[in-house]
Parts: C-alpha cells; structure tokens; sequence
C-alpha cells in the first residue's frame, strides 16, 4: 500500500519532517518526507495497512511545536512503491 500525505498549518520549521521521518523509520515504512514551496508537509509512505494507520494518526497530531491544520491523504497506485527506498527527508541539509 502506498499513500500521499499533505500536511498543512504550522509545520514548516517546527522539525516536522524529523518528527516524519522518525515515526515512518520506526514503523518499518519506505518513501520520503519534504517541504512544499507553499508552506506545507509533503509525504509518500509505503508499507502494509496497520503500519500507515499509525502514520497516519501521527501526522493528525504533528510534532510537539506544530500545528495540523489539514491532512491530504491519496492512495497511490502500488507500482509507486517500486522507487521507494528506505525512509528519508527530501530537501534536507
């Protein structure tokens, strides 16, 4: 299973993508986090159903200085999963 997360409200330079990354590596997940150039959390996440539910729940919550406003979510078709490596941050130093 693969989805597409969209996170917006205050999650930009807040350690939003570390808080993602931490949570996707520590269930097990492949694919990426990085930030949009419109101020939101972008997220593809692969793995099976109950390790995306808890992403899922952790992203509604965010990191302790966030805010989550909104969540996108979209499933993607499971050929996508097939480019996806272990779990990293996009756009990171």
């Amino acid at each position: 299973m693969v989805l597409h997360f969209l996170i917006r409200g205050r999650v930009q330079g807040v350690g939003f993508r570390w808080f993602v990354h931490r949570e996707a590596a520590e269930l097990g997940l492949r694919g990426w986090v990085r930030n949009t150039d419109g101020g939101e959390v972008e997220v593809v996440a692969a793995g099976n159903h109950e390790s995306l539910t808890e992403l899922r729940a952790e992203l509604h919550k965010g990191s302790r200085g966030s805010r989550v406003d909104k969540v996108i979510e979209h499933e993607l078709d499971e050929v996508e999963a097939s480019s996806l490596g272990e779990f990293k941050i996009e756009g990171a130093w």
